[in-house]
């Protein structure tokens, strides 16, 4: 029970950010992927996959979530999920990652765009209207206000869901996921947060 509690608080908390972020355009967010390097008070340093390293002010008040693996299997009609993918030359999107969020964070950055995970890689967070199976995978069909389209996820793709993380699993070596907002050339302040935990790296 106090698991569960945990985690629907820091899901209801991702939320919150994520809705105060949609509210707030003009703050252009910043999606930082990297490794911890240290948190020395409020001040996280994090190398990034581009090579430099920044630091980021990350407030108590800042949600730290973590993910776990779950199964190709689990995503079923009606589950509501976000997945990076790339456009294939048949116009075909290809999943990279997919994580598929709680009841609870239902709606989050719904809709479908532009992401940098990869050359021609796009973001999609939609309802499952249906899920078949293919050779190569799963086929879902997804919908979003505005919108469909289809995605084809591999055997091997990362599916994930949330987990719970704190504060303390902020620790030198760990991969993280950062949503930002930059305050001045390689200084950022920390939106929310996922870290790597029990060996599973935040894939999106």
């Amino acid at each position: 029970m106090k698991l569960q509690l945990k985690l629907g608080a820091a899901v209801a908390t991702f939320v919150i950010a994520s809705a105060a972020f949609a509210q707030t355009p003009a703050a252009k967010p910043t999606r930082i992927r990297g490794e911890i390097v240290s948190l020395t008070g409020d001040t996280l340093t994090v190398h990034r996959r581009s090579g430099d390293t920044v630091t980021i002010d990350v407030k108590s008040s800042v949600p730290v979530t973590a993910v776990k693996n779950i199964k190709l299997e689990d995503i079923k009609p009606g589950s509501f999920v976000g997945t990076a993918a790339t456009t294939g030359t048949d116009g075909k999107l290809t999943a990279t990652e997919v994580l598929v969020f709680p009841e609870a964070a239902r709606g989050t950055g719904e809709g479908h765009y532009a992401w940098d995970l990869g050359p021609n890689s796009s973001m999609t967070n939609a309802n499952v209207d249906s899920v078949v199976q293919a050779t190569s995978g799963r086929d879902l069909k997804l919908s979003y206000k505005g919108g469909n389209n289809s995605v084809t996820v591999p055997e091997n793709v990362p599916v994930v869901t949330f987990a719970p993380a704190a504060r303390t699993d902020l620790i030198a070596g760990k991969k993280v996921f950062i949503v930002a907002s930059p305050v001045n050339g390689t200084q950022f302040a920390a939106q929310r947060i996922v870290v790597e935990k029990d060996g599973v790296v935040p894939p999106m």
